[in-house]
């Protein structure tokens, strides 16, 4: 059974324990002694104060012992460890708890749980949707076709023409974009969906102010699917949401129709005066041939 009262020889090692902490410790760094406590029969735990900086409230642990019947103290183990009010780094967390939007950069690879409820299972190619799902009738229809194009053509009668090798399923799944293993589930598209509302929404202070909703912008280009109803991406590269998805009943300062700058002044068409008329006199030189200005021109009168 285990002493509450710490054995006589191993609570007055104070010194050894001193010593023992002062060698793991930097220089000057061992405060006062705290206390002994006992950890079992003739074992014995002294506290020191830590006065290193960062390590409020740690204490300096040297456990002594002594064999049964031996009157030599010797030094069990030490440690630096936490006490009561000890300045703790925050309790860890998962880095799946940790991760914020936008914190990834180039190169970091982040995995994604296999039961993630954001994603469903898709079609790998190892499965076979239902018979009469739509998938199916679209890789039968490309699959006719291709086969049909693909066939090779020999000499001869079409009697012996061999029969077209029909391509998988998977093959056809993986041409039309549709071979994935996850794909979005009604639950992440929701979670998505309260996302770009709660920033590019109709609550939003920008909204709140702006002149005209995303509806009815020309630079809103709208989404496909089920989204399409709600959301769009903004194209205008001055508006505050550009390349970004945003509620059709967001809206912004930077509208198509918020104000329409007026086209420039038209300047006037030139007016030329065509009632004054230059006389020039003519005379022939002496060689003959050319004409001079015999002097200044007359302005004539208004006609």
């Amino acid at each position: 059974m285990r002493s509450r009262t710490p054995d006589r020889l191993c609570a007055e090692a104070i010194d050894l324990a001193r010593a023992a902490a002062e060698e793991a410790a930097l220089p000057g760094m061992v405060g006062e002694h705290i206390d002994a406590v006992a950890d079992g029969d003739r074992v014995v735990t002294h506290l020191f104060g830590c006065k290193e900086v960062g390590y409020r409230g740690w204490r300096w642990a040297v456990t002594v012992t002594r064999a049964s019947r031996a009157k030599i103290v010797t030094l069990d183990e030490t440690a630096l460890l936490p006490g009561p009010d000890a300045l703790l780094a925050p309790e860890w967390v998962p880095w799946s708890e940790r991760l914020r939007p936008g914190d990834m950069g180039p190169g970091d690879l982040l995995p994604t749980e296999a039961e993630d409820l954001r994603l469903e299972p898709g079609f790998s190619g190892e499965d076979a949707p239902p018979p009469n799902s739509v998938v199916t009738e679209a890789m039968v229809e490309v699959a006719d076709v291709a086969d049909v194009e693909d066939a090779e053509v020999v000499a001869g009668s079409p009697a012996v023409q061999p029969a077209p090798a029909r391509g998988g399923i998977a093959d056809v799944a993986e041409e039309l974009g549709m071979r994935r293993a996850r794909v979005l589930s009604r639950y992440g598209l929701h979670a998505a969906a309260d996302r770009w509302e709660e920033a590019y929404g109709a609550k939003t202070p920008m909204a709140q102010a702006a002149p005209a909703t995303c509806m009815t912008c020309g630079f809103l280009t709208p989404l496909t699917g089920s989204l399409r109803q709600a959301f769009g991406v903004c194209a205008n590269e001055f508006a505050p949401a550009d390349g970004r998805v945003v509620s059709l009943a967001y809206g912004c300062g930077a509208h198509s129709e918020a104000a329409i700058m007026p086209k420039p002044p038209r300047p006037a068409e030139p007016v030329l005066d065509e009632t004054v008329v230059e006389r020039v006199a003519l005379r022939p030189e002496r060689d003959g041939g050319s004409v001079e200005d015999a002097g200044p021109p007359e302005e004539l009168g208004h006609s």
